[in-house]
């Protein structure tokens, strides 16, 4: 079992975080929160969304948010573009990546997008040629490849067969995604596999939610075959507003935590992402979702 030697972190935080929260985050929050995680050294955000405001309100000032950040060299910003509509949107904003995503689900891809998967992967195909023409990088994720809340559990062949129609129409780069955080580690290394027969161990990334409190486990599973990129979210922000009862993504936080614990190194102080999480918490009015950020912030009340 060889460990990666270091792992890149892309915190989803100020998109998949907060898309979820009813109540409106002002622009000058969230660009707030992109500050503060690119000051604790990320290097890979992902910012916003560039979708309806009818479907996701939250994300309606996504063009303002690109606007506002103050960009440091050498930091990814990416954004969500569902269809063609949204690539356009997003076009003027300067992404450095799009993100597209798929289902590895039938049924969550009606009720996610409204359509099916075949015809998402057709309708993705116009806006990953775009991007690369302009020279964006793209970035694709399979949403629930280890369970649907409509279906149960998914076979890893669906999440193969995913990965190999986003690799035809040239995505450069798969999420492996536990949208509804059911999978446990057997279950989530059987799903990177069937994404490793199409995409290279370089090409592959994690994205676990912690609905069952797997996804520390989850991720020392995909470290354990060679993965070295997740998605993680500051404060363990987040949900999915197709699945009900998702929690967030695996806190930024924790995951730092435990990678600095194992030796393997990340390029983010932890201190101060601690402190990117408890702004954008005490916006929110709660408590971060991290242990780590919680066990360390009681340290330094005491």
């Amino acid at each position: 079992m060889k460990l990666p030697s270091k792992v890149k972190l892309v915190d989803v935080g100020p998109r998949d975080g907060l898309q979820n929260e009813k109540a409106p985050v002002p622009a000058e929050i969230k660009i707030g929160l992109v500050h503060r995680l690119q000051d604790a050294g990320l290097k890979e955000i992902e910012v916003t969304s560039f979708v309806s405001p009818k479907w996701v309100p939250q994300m309606a000032d996504a063009a303002e948010v690109m606007a506002g950040i103050q960009r440091k060299p050498g930091v990814r910003y990416s954004v969500l573009t569902p269809n063609m509509k949204g690539f356009e949107a997003a076009v003027a904003s300067k992404p450095d990546e799009i993100v597209v995503f798929g289902a590895a689900s039938e049924a969550f891809s009606q009720r996610n997008i409204n359509c099916s998967i075949a015809e998402s992967i057709e309708r993705f195909a116009p806006v990953v040629e775009a991007a690369r023409a302009k020279g964006i990088y793209v970035r694709g994720a399979i949403s629930c490849a280890v369970g649907c809340p409509y279906e149960g559990e998914v076979a890893p062949e669906r999440v193969e067969m995913v990965a190999r129609l986003m690799k035809q129409i040239g995505v450069q780069h798969m999420g492996v995604a536990d949208t509804i955080g059911v999978g446990t580690p057997t279950k989530v290394q059987r799903a990177m596999e069937a994404a490793l027969k199409h995409y290279a161990l370089d090409d592959i990334s994690g994205h676990f939610h912690d609905t069952y409190g797997q996804a520390l486990g989850n991720t020392l599973a995909a470290l354990e075959l060679g993965v070295w990129q997740y998605d993680t979210s500051s404060a363990g922000l987040g949900g999915c507003p197709y699945a009900k009862g998702a929690t967030g993504n695996v806190a930024t936080e924790d995951v730092v935590y435990m990678l600095q614990g194992m030796g393997i190194d990340t390029g983010i102080d932890l201190d101060k992402l601690i402190d990117a999480g408890k702004y954008i918490s005490d916006f929110l009015q709660r408590k971060p979702n991290s242990r780590a950020a919680t066990a360390i912030l009681n340290k330094r009340a005491r």
